[in-house]
């Protein structure tokens, strides 16, 4: 599988000024992500503290649709929207078609704020959202030379499934949130260990001067294999000893894939070190999968490693990457944002590891990650929130 960079390394020109918001895919989704984040965060520990009822969502359901299908989203957007022009040379929406997509996203975040007379129509504009995405990646990723880049198409499909059957019983149509949700999580990951394939290797070969991450097509078609076995259990048989044994399969690959990409002095770096931290909360989420398939570990305590561990950590760390590579910025993290970094992974250990010791209730575990979340997100937007609205510091477009 091939490496490839994300950023841009050429000779600077003039400085510009101006409003950048909409210059390049990444600004205005990683902004929308930090600030959903962020907001979506505190509003989930007001809710918990005092349940609220919602039109078309429950209260776990909505958290769960949101942090998937609304700030998970957003990073995707955002990085698929810069990436995808950096590898084909084919542009991706700017300007109006950016603003009007990124709009189109806001909307379905109101949805459970709609009075009932508007929730099909709010319903609509939330399904029609990765059907827009899908389209504005087509022409780059068909007519680009790499055609394994055509991958993310049919993957934005099966995610853009997952979020009609989640909707489909939040109207009361069909039984199938679960499978929605678990199709959805799984696509991420999924993108989590294909994309984190093809860079991470690359970053640690750039920042690490004498290190070799260690590539073998037999590590990575067990990978993918055992990935895919695991993803079709989840979906048809929970809970089960096939499940476990896919499940631990998926965290032996992953442990060994980051073996082979290790290199010591990657914790000098925190811009680099939390995409290893992220993808390490990919081996203990399927290690705690594993043992929930038989039921010696919480599901919903496995499954936040997953999702507010793997996907939580790596997508800020990409964030905080490809916005600084993508305008022109050295790359690299000051004490605020490794603070940040910091503070992520607390909340998610908060969230996973304490409620089993009994320290604390399972309702005090929740308000501390998410304060720490809160925090980590607050950071994030207050350092890249310039990063995001300004042109390139070297002038140049996007």
């Amino acid at each position: 599988m091939s490496i490839i960079p994300l950023g841009d390394s050429d000779t600077p020109d003039s400085p510009a000024k101006g409003f950048a918001l909409f210059a390049l895919g990444f600004r205005p989704f990683f902004l929308l992500a930090a600030l959903s984040g962020l907001c979506l965060m505190l509003l989930w520990l007001w809710f918990w503290l005092s349940p609220t009822q919602f039109n078309h969502y429950s209260l776990v359901g909505w958290h769960s649709h949101e942090m998937l299908f609304g700030f998970s989203l957003a990073i995707i957007a955002g990085f698929l929207l810069t990436a995808v022009r950096n590898w084909t040379g084919i542009d991706t929406p700017t300007g109006t078609p950016l603003a009007l997509l990124a709009g189109l996203w806001i909307a379905g975040r109101l949805l459970p704020l709609m009075p009932s007379s508007l929730v099909g129509l709010f319903v609509l504009i939330d399904l029609l959202f990765l059907p827009a995405l899908i389209a504005a990646l087509s022409r780059p990723l068909v007519n680009g030379e790499n055609r394994i880049n055509r991958l993310f198409i049919p993957l934005l499909v099966g995610m853009a499934v997952a979020n009609l059957l989640y909707h489909l019983e939040a109207m009361g149509l069909l039984a199938t949130r679960r499978n929605g949700i678990s199709l959805m999580s799984n696509s991420i990951l999924l993108l989590l260990i294909f994309v984190g394939g093809r860079v991470l290797p690359f970053f640690t070969e750039k920042a690490v001067a004498d290190s070799a991450p260690r590539f073998s097509k037999q590590r990575e078609q067990a990978v993918y294999a055992l990935f895919f076995l695991w993803a079709l259990s989840d979906l048809l048989l929970p809970n089960s000893w096939p499940g476990m044994l896919f499940a631990l399969g998926v965290a032996i690959t992953q442990a060994w894939r980051l073996y082979d990409w290790h290199h010591p002095q990657i914790w000098k770096k925190p811009i680099l070190w939390i995409l290893y931290a992220g993808l390490a909360w990919l081996v203990i989420g399927f290690l705690l999968k594993a043992m929930a398939q038989i039921e010696l570990f919480a599901d919903n305590l496995a499954t936040h490693a997953l999702t507010a561990g793997a996907i939580g950590v790596t997508t800020l760390g990409m964030m905080a990457r490809v916005a600084l590579g993508h305008t022109g910025r050295e790359i690299g993290a000051n004490r605020t944002m490794a603070l940040a970094f910091i503070l992520i992974n607390i909340a998610v250990v908060i969230r996973v590891f304490v409620p089993v010791t009994g320290l604390l209730s399972y309702q005090t575990c929740i308000i501390l990650s998410a304060v720490a979340w809160t925090i980590c997100y607050l950071l994030f937007t207050m350092i890249y929130l310039p990063i995001l609205i300004r042109p390139r510091i070297d002038g140049r477009p996007g």
